[in-house]
């Protein structure tokens, strides 16, 4: 299959209008039309139908589209290959959960900036299940998730994915309460003392969730979830302003709030990078990746 087609049929379930793949192709109407039937032809499929005055992709293109991710960029991998010494130069589009912004994401921008001008990041800031959604619609190129140690993410082979840093979580409750799990010597005894509380969750994620279902278990009961926020500074108040308890950072304590460790076993946020399989050779990303692990960006996080 010519890959100058499998490029249009990718645009056309990117774009879903023949006119757009023409516009963003500098060609036309009638040939992005004449090229998909030769496609069609080569794959031996119906790759498209009808659908009103426009056409939209089969089950077989929605397929094919998907494998055309694949095979183009084995394709620039190969030509990357042929030609090790080009710089690196592109637009990365990474969709990141906000910490992991801050703490790794930035940095790197500043150094694109004064050493790599011709490689730009794109950032949108999103929770992993939103970010793993964009990847898969092709939106972005890079997602940086976080999963818990005591509930891991579930694999995905059509994905590549790689570590970044873990940090120790616990258990955000008032500070005047902090004495109640004081004797806890395992995560199942602390998370018990609490076990008639209400819990706070991320409202748009659900790893929150599932690690308090794990972790409550092990004490042998099951927690009440009522409350949800995305921000760790709201859940932090909505803590302090008695509504339940939730998990934050261990390193977060405040005044008011206390966070308690939940040890034996313990609990770990671990940040992580996502791509499609095949395109973690593509040079912007494959450098970009190269400084979000590098021992810089470790030191510059052990600093903050």
């Amino acid at each position: 299959m010519d890959p100058r087609r499998l490029e249009m049929l990718l645009e056309l379930s990117r774009l879903g209008s023949m006119r757009e793949v023409a516009a963003s192709m500098h060609t036309t109407t009638s040939t992005i039309s004449q090229q998909l039937g030769v496609l069609a032809r080569e794959a031996g499929v119906e790759l498209l139908e009808p659908d009103g005055r426009r056409v939209r992709l089969t089950p077989a293109g929605r397929r094919l589209a998907e494998h055309a991710v694949t095979v183009l960029a084995a394709l620039e991998a190969a030509r990357a290959d042929l030609d090790p010494r080009a710089a690196p130069a592109g637009v990365v589009r990474v969709a990141a959960f906000a910490s992991a912004i801050r703490r790794r994401v930035l940095p790197v921008v500043t150094r694109l900036a004064d050493e790599h001008p011709d490689v730009r990041l794109v950032v949108r800031e999103h929770e992993p299940n939103e970010a793993v959604a964009l990847l898969d619609a092709d939106e972005v190129d890079l997602v940086i998730g976080y999963d818990y140690n005591l509930a891991p993410a579930a694999s995905d082979p059509t994905t590549s994915t790689g570590s970044l840093y873990a940090t120790p979580w616990g258990l955000g409750v008032p500070a005047d309460r902090a004495g109640v799990a004081a004797q806890a010597t395992d995560a199942a005894a602390t998370v018990s003392a609490f076990r008639d509380s209400e819990w706070i969750v991320n409202s748009r994620n659900t790893a929150d969730d599932e690690v308090l279902r794990v972790a409550c278990s092990l004490a042998g009961f099951a927690p009440r979830i009522t409350h949800r926020a995305d921000s760790l500074d709201l859940v932090a108040d909505m803590v302090l302003a008695g509504l339940g308890v939730g998990l934050l950072p261990l390193d977060r304590d405040g005044d008011r709030v206390a966070v308690l460790p939940v040890r034996e076993p313990d609990l770990e946020l671990r940040a992580r990078t996502v791509v499609r399989r095949g395109r973690e050779q593509w040079p912007p990303l494959a450098l970009v990746l190269d400084l979000l692990r590098s021992p810089d960006q470790e030191r510059d996080q052990a600093r903050g």
